[in-house]
């Protein structure tokens, strides 16, 4: 048997090659969208990919079943309950898969999705402990797939939430200990609160150690799972349709294209949005009025789809020989109206530098000594729940990255404001995006929270 995991860690997702060498026969599992690394490798091992699964419909990525399907020949694979506008291969709890002496069984584990199932992987036919199970977004290293996101129309998140506890209580703690757990996601998914950096475990692992797979009833499991969930990105409910969709293919041999300063001020003037992948302090340096920043460092597509509608097009202000990466960063969560990129920005923004602004970065002893005045600033705090329950700024108004957009009217107009996350990633885009609303003093905290909490032990030592 060959078994292959694939890890993603911009959007901490994982997929999966599984094939029975002798016969050559492989089935892909949650593909992304760029899939010329699968191809390569199944090239290269002299595999034939007969079959593309989706564990569901994936709402923080544009999976890559029709791209495989388009290059392979492949079917195309979901639990029963799926319903999709291209063919697709129905899979039923317990059928099984034979692709040599290699068997795949399906095992219906509905919860985060009303349609989602898990794969059990069997390196022999007659094997009575299976070698492993990808459990999708059932079950998590550390945790289990949320069941409050839209991915689901239709469908309450508490029979969502019940049908979880079956297929994690019952189903899945229902294997044997030493089965191997291989997830669709790690740490740092909004798939999740409490995902592991382990990119793999066993049964026996999470029963001891998860929260979710001890003994407890239902309504203990459903208040355990749903409370202290981040704010869902605002692209996952346009993913979780799009990806039943018969879409556009990605086109990995379509390049980029450069823009010189007159084509990019029009596609502005357009209504195009400017996003600014660079440094934050590169950002703060020098900047063109109203872009957005998204640094390429960090959680970018998920971030660009939680600040920007997928509706919008878009033209880029990228790091040096980094402008495919962007574009295909960006095409892996459906964003397709990229305009093209900036040409050497440098060079450019001599040109616009009547269109150039700096922005605002305070440290935490400034911004303790701006809250002491008579006249404060307004300080937004744009973490997750669970993160600020760890500690906050005294007074501080919360809205998470992922809801200020919508909320943007509920920060107030009329006095100064300071933005800030965990580390400094986050704040930098919320305070982009205060200032392309209109805002004019807003300012960004270096460091974030926790800069903020070892300046208050150091004054308090």
């Amino acid at each position: 048997m060959l078994f292959t995991q694939y890890y993603l860690d911009c959007l901490s997702q994982a997929s999966y090659l599984v094939a029975d060498e002798a016969s050559g026969r492989a089935v892909l599992v949650d593909p992304r969208r760029d899939i010329d690394e699968y191809l390569a490798d199944a090239r290269e091992r002299g595999l034939t990919i007969e079959g593309v699964i989706n564990t569901h419909f994936h709402a923080d990525f544009l999976a890559g079943h029709l791209e495989v399907a388009a290059a392979t020949g492949a079917w195309i694979g979901y639990g029963w309950r799926a319903e999709t506008e291209y063919p697709i291969r129905k899979l039923a709890d317990g059928e099984r898969i034979e692709l040599g002496d290699v068997t795949l069984e399906i095992m219906e584990t509905p919860g985060h999705t009303p349609e989602s199932i898990s794969i059990l992987v069997c390196e022999h036919a007659d094997d009575t402990v299976p070698y492993g199970v990808m459990t999708g977004d059932a079950l998590f290293i550390g945790d289990v797939g949320r069941p409050d996101l839209l991915a689901s129309l239709g469908v309450t998140a508490d029979e969502l939430g019940r049908m979880l506890y079956d297929s994690v209580q019952r189903k899945l703690m229902g294997l044997p200990d030493g089965v191997r757990v291989f997830p669709a996601h790690g740490a740092g998914s909004a798939c999740g609160k409490n995902l592991s950096t382990e990119r793999q475990s066993t049964i026996g692992e999470q029963r001891r150690t998860n929260y979710a797979c001890a003994p407890m009833s239902e309504e203990q499991f459903l208040e355990l799972v749903t409370g202290g969930q981040p704010a869902a990105p605002r692209y996952f409910a346009f993913d979780a349709a799009l990806n039943r969709k018969a879409r556009e293919l990605f086109d990995h041999g379509k390049a980029p294209r450069p823009l010189g300063v007159a084509e990019f001020t029009r596609s502005r003037a357009e209504g195009a949005v400017v996003m600014d992948t660079r440094d934050p302090q590169e950002f703060a340096a020098g900047h063109v009025r109203g872009a957005i920043n998204i640094p390429a460092d960090g959680r970018f597509a998920e971030t660009a789809g939680s600040v920007v509608a997928p509706d919008r097009t878009v033209v880029v202000v990228a790091p040096q020989d980094r402008e495919e990466e962007i574009v295909v960063r960006l095409a892996r969560i459906g964003f397709d109206r990229v305009v093209g990129y900036l040409r050497e920005p440098e060079g450019a923004f001599r040109e616009m530098v009547a269109d150039m602004a700096p922005a605002s970065r305070v440290t935490a002893v400034q911004l303790r000594e701006s809250l002491e005045r008579s006249e404060p600033p307004i300080v937004l705090d744009v973490r997750n729940v669970g993160e600020r329950e760890q500690g906050a700024v005294e007074g501080s108004l919360h809205i998470p990255l992922a809801e200020l957009v919508r909320r943007l009217d509920e920060v107030p107009a009329d006095r100064p404001a300071v933005v800030h996350c965990a580390g400094g990633y986050r704040s930098s885009v919320a305070a982009s995006l205060l200032r392309d609303a209109g805002r004019a003093d807003v300012s960004d905290l270096l460091g974030g929270y926790g800069a903020w909490r070892s300046a208050l032990d150091s004054a308090a030592a």
